[in-house]
């Protein structure tokens, strides 16, 4: 299995336009154009910020995993994430060394990557999402 890099951190917000603003008007960032996530529970957008970027998410209804999240731990750091070279390789190696996994199979993730959780409890406690990055 390849890390390559941090990729980004992702950001559970209330709604993306509350606080978009604190990014780019106060900090003077640029974003991404905003994005429903592939199965539609949450919007994203993503800020460049030197060599990682933050990915703010919000809630798209109110009965959502992400918004059954946010209602449990509030606005805040929601996950971290790296990018792989191989996906697939780096899910079997984890689970080859018995590893728990949230997502036994990668799946569609923002921007056309393919992502996959490590369940936080063999990850220290924290959600670890694992992205391959589409080719060009």
């Amino acid at each position: 299995m390849k890390v390559k890099k941090l990729d980004h951190i992702g950001i559970i917000t209330t709604a993306l336009e509350e606080v978009l603003p604190v990014y780019t008007e106060l900090l003077g960032l640029e974003c991404h154009g905003e994005e429903t996530l592939p199965g539609g529970e949450a919007k994203t957008v993503f800020i460049p910020c030197g060599d990682v970027e933050l990915e703010l998410l919000a809630a798209t209804s109110p009965d959502s995993q992400t918004a059954q999240y946010f209602k449990s731990k509030g606005p805040g750091i929601d996950h971290f994430a790296l990018e792989v070279e191989d996906i697939n390789e780096a899910v079997e190696y984890l689970k080859s060394k018995g590893v728990k996994m949230v997502d036994q199979v990668p799946r569609p993730g923002a921007g056309g990557s393919m992502i996959a959780f490590i369940s936080p409890e063999d990850a220290g406690g924290i959600s670890l999402e694992l992205c391959e990055k589409p080719k060009n």
